[in-house]
């Protein structure tokens, strides 16, 4: 039988547009790849090569597309070898791009509330999720963004009013704002006009606060480090919500034939080990982390 991601993965030599760096070493990458960009979902990831003398690609999320420009924005973070020599690389460079890879989330068509969730790097698919929500008039997200490390961008007081949150928290992501998309952001490092605490916390408070007609058309998408994933799917649990989780997974080939990314799921058929890659990397939580459907 074919395979669902064949012929949907382009390989192509991406040309650096723009790189531009941000404090606790975050990069927004721009780069020119015209095939992934017209094909690329919400959920969606690159494996590119960091530099010529490391043959080893990295996964790294997709946070913005341009169709149209055929342009494609990633957002990272330095933290070891391939990300160091990633850094480095200039406007007018080329590199070599595998994408889209991986499974999309899938907002359910009968559900108008989405409630996204990105911690750290874990917020560019949020921010491409977004992005395609905001087109479609029957939906209302509302993005939570956290991070321990400065947002790699300026955050601002959201113009945005949102029931039910604390009293002074009203920092929020212009570009959101800009799209007429309710947003709040979360830390522990005392940021202005954050909530100081967790993700999940804030999304409690606002949920908490839903009358039982509203909170019947919540979903929860979410993206970050393993544990907030975790406290999200329980959270959901706990609220009888929808949610849909991406995977953070080392890789090594990225396109589904090594099988050195794979986690266990549990499906209708019972327990199964599957590709973080191509078979997600978004899963529905309660398959991860509860355990059960």
């Amino acid at each position: 039988m074919s395979k669902p991601h064949r012929n949907t993965i382009f390989l192509e030599d991406a040309e650096i547009l723009a790189h531009q760096p941000f404090a606790g070493e975050q990069f927004v990458l721009r780069l020119l790849a015209p095939h992934c960009a017209a094909k690329a979902l919400p959920g969606s990831f690159a494996h590119i090569t960091c530099d010529p003398q490391l043959p080893m690609r990295r996964p790294i999320s997709i946070m913005r597309t341009s169709a149209k420009e055929g342009w494609i924005e990633l957002l990272y973070k330095r933290v070891g070898k391939g990300t160091g020599l990633l850094a480095q690389r200039r406007p007018g460079e080329k590199i070599s791009l595998m994408g889209p890879i991986g499974k999309p989330f899938q907002p359910a068509p009968d559900r108008s509330k989405p409630l996204l969730i990105g911690g750290g790097v874990g917020m560019p698919p949020m921010l491409f999720l977004a992005d395609a929500l905001r087109l479609d008039k029957g939906k209302q997200p509302f993005v939570i963004l956290g991070s321990e490390a400065p947002f790699p961008f300026r955050p601002t007081p959201s113009q945005i009013m949102i029931p039910g949150l604390p009293d002074g928290v009203i920092a929020g992501m212009p570009l959101l704002d800009d799209w007429g998309i309710g947003n709040r952001l979360a830390s522990l490092e005392g940021f202005p006009g954050c909530f100081q605490g967790y993700v999940t916390e804030l999304a409690q408070q606002w949920l908490n606060a839903l009358d039982r007609e509203t909170h019947a058309q919540v979903e929860i998408f979410a993206c970050g480090p393993h544990p907030m994933l975790q406290a999200v799917a329980e959270l959901a649990a706990g609220h009888d919500i929808p949610c849909q989780v991406s995977l953070e997974a080392f890789m090594a080939c990225g396109v589904g034939g090594c099988a050195g990314c794979v986690v266990e799921v549990q499906t209708p058929d019972g327990p199964a080990m599957k590709r973080v890659c191509v078979d997600g990397p978004v899963f529905d939580s309660r398959s991860v982390f509860n355990r059960g459907f």
